[in-house]
């Protein structure tokens, strides 16, 4: 038999909040669930490789493309050549140097992360490695890379 006011309490079911997940992160720090981002250096790094291989995928597209312009019309492929020769792809050569400089330093660092037994444990150590030589790499890179663009610009 049903009591007074049928089987439903009477007034608005109150249920308690659920509590947030929280992800333990290196640390000692804890990141919330439903964040993007959960990691440190480490997925950083691991970004930027997906990334700056993407980018050097679509170069050597590119590159093969005009390359091929060489046997359908030499004139047009002189054309395209003659649009590499201005300051703004030099500063997008100098950023081809950095994708390929970074990618290679870190394909490296991955491999020594995977085939060295020590590597995971020191796999951040070598992660600043990496990033300090490339700075250094890169900033010799600016006078080669980037010498044309100035000389254009600026005159000799």
């Amino acid at each position: 038999m049903a009591r007074a006011g049928g089987p439903y309490p009477a007034g608005p079911v109150r249920h308690p909040k659920p509590a947030r997940l929280q992800i333990p992160a290196p640390g000692g720090f804890s990141v919330p669930a439903g964040t993007l981002y959960r990691g440190r250096e480490g997925m950083w790094s691991w970004v930027a490789h997906r990334v700056t291989g993407v980018l050097i995928f679509f170069f050597l597209f590119v590159h093969v493309l005009d390359t091929a312009l060489v046997r359908v019309s030499p004139e047009a492929y002189d054309k395209v050549v003659a649009t590499y020769k201005t300051p703004i792809v030099a500063v997008l050569e100098y950023g081809l140097v950095a994708a390929i400089l970074f990618h290679a330093l870190n394909g490296l660092r991955v491999i020594a992360v995977d085939f060295w037994s020590k590597g995971p444990r020191f796999q951040k150590q070598m992660l600043w490695t990496v990033v300090g030589l490339w700075i250094v790499l890169m900033i010799g890179a600016i006078y080669p890379v980037l010498g044309h663009a100035a000389r254009e610009l600026f005159g000799s």
